[in-house]
């Protein structure tokens, strides 16, 4: 396989370092949160979309409503493929352009219409969401939005509104959030008009039926040529737009997986396919912070999905819970159900709040929302997932039998079994839990690492520890007496909540309880902080439960002023949400300290040495011998047949492309 020289852990961490946002130009609720302040005015009242934006999405949302309804979602689970004239009908409908201004033939709706959008296209099947979301959320038309050129705009925009599809290319056989260990390749031409793009790229949403790519690949860094002006280069991985159907690319394989049984992910192959230079993205080297920055935003397409899976999973909860009778009751009555009918609903609020306040602070764009965001993504996956558990629990035998079979002997074809194969992805898709927890932990220690400095440099020496030292000194003689006491001690502090407010007071002491326990980390690990990720892990999961509460409870209150009774109905499932919340973010304050981390390294470390081969005696391994563990690939030519297809005829004039098959 080829792959850069060895990578240390060290070199990994700076590139990683080097593609995250370093500033923030504005104010980031979630950080604030981290930091130990409750700042609420930046989340209420609940911001809303003009009145003209929201006509706007309802007279959408109403269409594509209506061509939904006329879809069969277990047509695409028997085939294992979305049909064309379905494609058809949401490219006519404009669900590929759904952000893409209107300058340039898109429908230009906000982030919150998007996020409905998929919301509703996601219970006809989620395979239809994965193909819109990744077309708009990853592929061509965010990074363009964000750093294309004008001319990139006016050439490309108009045609991914009008249905080509795209595909985003940065995982790699070898490669997955570890992006230093890249290997696939831009090496400039001569004359540096181009670039020949090499590689293999792995589980490409959309790559086998996409008219348009965005490649990740590492361009060589050059000094240049004397005399030769525009013949150095900076290097790094950077990020092109590269027509699909160029010389030289090849979709091996279409994948298959446990759910998404329509998703069209393939693994793409990449031989000297010449990329104008026109048409790379940014700069050389920028390839990864426009990815990220694209994810800003782009990540709450799978809160929207959980959200709609949330709402699906209710309304079949509660019609079952009242259909089906046992010992004289209907099972909704018995505790041990209605205890998983109170979770689904308050926990569908709550995600649809994370979710609607997400995306209006992404429209408004007076905050910075790369936290919010982030824990959007990993809560609402979490949580998700245990949704579509309980309404398996809760179907019982059915719940467990496909929607097939159901329909096959009379029954209503409810496909719960389906939803939990589909939403798993979720947590690993666009960066797995655990890397997600990392992600926002770098954040949430961000000022603690700006103020310690070498502090937290495991290379610095004791001289400069010392100089960190004073320096910090400064910062925490101003930060931490504001941890002591607060408005949550208060008790008629936030009042104009009503009955929420004293959910509101826990938010307040317990963010000054997460920024004391975050502080009292670095002081005892210092350096070593990155090294435990359990309690990292913790401290972000309480940090999501209190944007996930806040949320909840502004949600609530801007609804009660819209309509008092639908209002009072919000604030029931409001505050049953911060009730099981508060429990479960006593249980993650309890483990912060009381744990089984330091057994579990030494227990793991024992594993990969070998110690416990012992019991793992006594059973088969059908995968044996199957092939490597990760596949093998070096540069050259593809010996495979070509698996691309679309959906759609090609929207470049004069261009090719593989025929629909």
């Amino acid at each position: 396989m080829v792959a850069p020289a060895e990578v240390t852990e060290e070199q990994a961490r700076a590139v990683a370092e080097e593609a995250r946002e370093s500033g923030w130009d504005k104010p980031s609720f979630a950080k604030e949160l981290f930091l130990g302040r409750l700042r609420l005015d930046l989340v209420h009242p609940f911001p809303q979309p003009s009145p003209a934006d929201a006509a706007k999405t309802d007279r959408f949302l109403a269409e594509l409503e209506r061509y939904c309804a006329s879809l069969n979602g277990a047509v695409i689970e028997r085939e294992s493929r979305i049909p064309d004239d379905y494609v058809k009908g949401f490219a006519e409908l404009g669900c590929f352009g759904l952000k893409v201004s209107e300058e340039y033939g898109g429908l230009g709706l906000s982030q919150v219409a998007y996020n409905r959008a998929l919301m509703l296209v996601a219970t006809v099947h989620p395979s239809i969401a994965a193909l819109l979301s990744a077309h708009q959320s990853i592929g061509v038309p965010e990074p363009l939005k964000l750093a294309g050129t004008p001319e990139q705009k006016r050439e490309f925009l108009p045609r991914c509104a009008k249905g080509a599809v795209s595909a985003f290319l940065l995982t790699e056989p070898d490669v997955g959030s570890d992006p230093a260990r890249m290997a696939s390749t831009a090496t400039p031409t001569e004359d540096g008009s181009a670039y020949l793009l090499d590689g293999v790229k792995l589980w490409t949403t959309n790559g086998v039926v996409a008219e348009l790519l965005v490649v990740m690949a590492r361009v060589p860094r050059s000094e240049g040529r004397p005399g030769e002006p525009g013949s150095e280069h900076r290097g790094g991985i950077t990020a092109f737009v590269v027509e699909a159907d160029s010389p030289g690319i090849t979709v091996e394989r279409r994948n298959s997986f446990m759910g998404l049984r329509g998703i069209e992910n393939g693994v793409t192959r990449l031989h000297q396919v010449r990329v104008p230079a026109a048409n790379l993205i940014g700069r050389e080297g920028d390839g990864l912070k426009i990815a990220l920055t694209t994810l800003n935003a782009g990540r709450l397409a799978l809160p929207a999905m959980c959200a709609g899976a949330g709402k699906w999973s209710l309304l079949i909860a509660r019609q079952w819970s009242q259909e089906r009778v046992q010992w004289g009751r209907q099972v909704g009555k018995h505790g041990a159900v209605a205890a998983k009918l109170s979770f689904i609903a308050a926990t569908t609020f709550a995600l649809e709040a994370v979710l609607e306040l997400s995306g209006q602070m992404a429209d408004e764009g007076r905050n910075d929302i790369r936290i919010e965001a982030a824990l959007a993504k990993l809560w609402s996956s979490e949580m998700a997932c245990v949704i579509a558990d309980d309404l398996i629990q809760i179907r019982g035998g059915r719940g467990y039998e496909t929607a097939e079979s159901l329909a096959a002997r009379g029954e209503r074809a409810v496909p719960a079994e389906q939803q939990l194969r589909d939403l798993r992805i979720n947590r690993i898709f666009e960066g797995s839990s655990e890397i997600m927890r990392l992600l926002v932990a770098r954040e949430a220690v961000d000022a603690h690492l700006a103020a310690a400095g070498d502090l937290a440099d495991p290379k610095a020496d004791l001289q400069h520890k010392a100089k960190a030292a004073l320096s910090a000194s400064g910062f925490y003689a101003k930060w931490l007496p504001h941890l002591v006491s607060g408005k949550g001690q208060l008790p008629t502090s936030y009042g104009e909540f009503g009955g929420n407010a004293t959910h509101l007071r826990f938010v307040e002491r317990n963010a000054r309880k997460l920024a004391r326990s975050t502080f009292y980390g670095m002081a005892r690990w210092q350096a070593g902080m990155e090294k435990h990720q359990a309690f990292l892990g913790r401290v972000v999961d309480i940090g999501a439960e209190l944007f996930a509460m806040s949320a909840s409870c502004v949600r609530a209150e801007m609804l009660r002023g819209q309509d008092p009774g639908q209002g009072d109905a919000a604030y029931e499932l409001a505050d049953a949400f911060c009730q099981q919340s508060r429990i479960r973010i006593d249980r993650l304050f309890a483990a912060l300290w009381d744990n089984s981390d330091e057994v579990d390294h030494r227990l793991a470390d024992g594993i990969l040495d070998g110690r416990y081969t012992w019991l793992e005696a006594g059973v088969l391994d059908p995968s044996e011998g199957t092939g490597p563990w990760i596949s093998q690939w070096s540069p050259g030519a593809s010996t495979e047949e070509n698996v691309a297809r679309r959906f759609l005829p090609p929207t470049r004039s004069g261009g090719s492309t593989t025929p629909s098959s």
